[in-house]
């Protein structure tokens, strides 16, 4: 019954103008994908630009058979994705706590990924990091295949690239805690590197 309300609801109605009957097919879309996940309404609200919000300090989809994320996604806490099947994110993603991607098929994040707690990569193919990228604690990547760090990157917690393939650092990059080199081939370090607690190296 539920599959075919949503397929009526994605039908452009009589009397609508085509524009507002796709945003109700949108809509009834992105409550499925909720309903599917046996998230109650009472947890998110749909606004009418379609962007979303996620209420509550943890958003815990680990045990999921999950694979994607809605677009324009905002979850109020932290979101955790530790050893699914995702494999990509969307554009507009914002987590205000923390971000937990370990052990997924995750390669890539989107350039305007803002996460205000940690993000968690390890064991991912990930192989770089976007420009822009913004995380308000710490930046886990070990056991990642990253290769490459953005200039200008800045971690306010620790920074962790313990046993990635990573050969060198960037320009001006500024770690507000710990620094994990263990298992890298980096042999030098940046004479504009800034490190506020400890430096964890084979060198």
């Amino acid at each position: 019954m539920r599959a075919k309300l949503v397929y009526e609801s994605i039908e452009f109605e009589r009397g609508l103008e085509p524009k507002h009957a796709l945003s109700l097919g949108k809509r009834a879309l992105i409550k499925k994908w909720f309903d599917d996940l046996n998230i109650s309404p009472e947890k998110y609200t749909i606004n009418a630009n379609l962007s979303i919000e996620v209420r509550g300090y943890y958003l815990d989809l680990r045990r999921t058979q999950i694979i994607s994320l809605p677009d324009n996604l905002s979850v109020r806490g932290s979101l955790d994705l530790a050893g699914t099947k995702i494999i990509s994110l969307p554009d507009n993603l914002s987590v205000r706590g923390s971000l937990d991607l370990n052990r997924t098929n995750i390669t890539s994040l989107p350039n305007n990924l803002s996460v205000r707690g940690s993000l968690f990569l390890e064991g991912t193919n990930i192989t770089s990091l976007p420009d822009n990228l913004s995380v308000g604690r710490s930046l886990y990547l070990q056991e990642t295949k990253i290769t490459l760090l953005p200039d200008n990157l800045s971690v306010e917690g620790n920074l962790d690239l313990t046993g990635t393939k990573i050969t060198s650092l960037p320009d001006n990059l500024s770690v507000g805690r710990d620094l994990y080199l263990e298992g890298t081939n980096i042999t030098s370090l940046p004479n504009n590197l800034s490190v506020g607690g400890e430096i964890y190296k084979d060198f």
